[in-house]
């Protein structure tokens, strides 16, 4: 269940540089990857890592849309697994799993890793994200894998906002009020009406 997080600005701030670092290096096994160390919202179980886990929300508070579940999976183990499902321990979230390429579940290859969220990554989508989860929450989400079986931390909650923009929800609605309003008189009936009424007027 959400808990009110009640943490400073730095952990936070951690958080922003390790999305900002991931999104330099992209998915990969590679040293830079694997160099990012956040403070927090991360776990190791047996051969399987989670790091930089986050659920990402609308971001505007005002819209009723989807929210997503975004993270790098390391597999250091020396055979791959796959990622059968992501939940949300409290709520009655359903989160959909899209892998990268293709149909099928997410894999997370031999000492390799995967990213979760982004552009060309696979993707973990709650489709009542704003029901589930509430800005400046610690959300519990379990990530349950083909060998490790079930993997859980406390996930931020944030706005896809500033540098999490790139890892938010695909779908973003338009806020209440920002759709253009049709015009109470149709144009045309009323350059009809004053056409007709300057031809009686002849």
């Amino acid at each position: 269940m959400s808990r009110s997080l009640r943490r400073g600005a730095l952990a936070a701030t951690a958080i922003v540089f390790s999305i900002a670092s991931l999104s330099a290096c992209g998915a990969g096994n590679n040293a830079q990857t694997l160099g990012v160390r956040p403070d927090n919202a991360a776990v190791s179980v047996d051969d399987v890592k989670i790091q930089n886990a986050l659920v990402i929300t609308q971001p505007d508070a005002a819209v009723k849309g989807p929210a997503v579940v975004s993270a790098t999976v390391f597999n250091n183990g020396t055979t791959p697994q796959t990622l059968d499902a992501i939940t949300l321990p409290g709520t009655n979230a359903t989160v959909t799993l899209k892998p990268a390429q293709g149909t099928g579940p997410i894999t997370v290859p031999a000492l390799g890793s995967v990213i979760i969220g982004g552009k060309g990554n696979a993707s973990a989508t709650i489709e009542t994200g704003h029901e589930a989860a509430k800005n400046g929450n610690a959300q519990d989400v379990v990530f349950k894998l083909s060998k490790t079986g079930d993997v859980g931390l406390e996930a931020f909650v944030v706005p896809a906002t500033s540098y999490f923009k790139e890892f938010g929800p695909v779908e973003v609605p338009k806020p209440p009020g920002t759709s253009p309003s049709p015009s109470a008189t149709p144009t045309g009936e009323a350059e009809h009406g004053g056409e007709a009424d300057h031809e009686a007027g002849h």
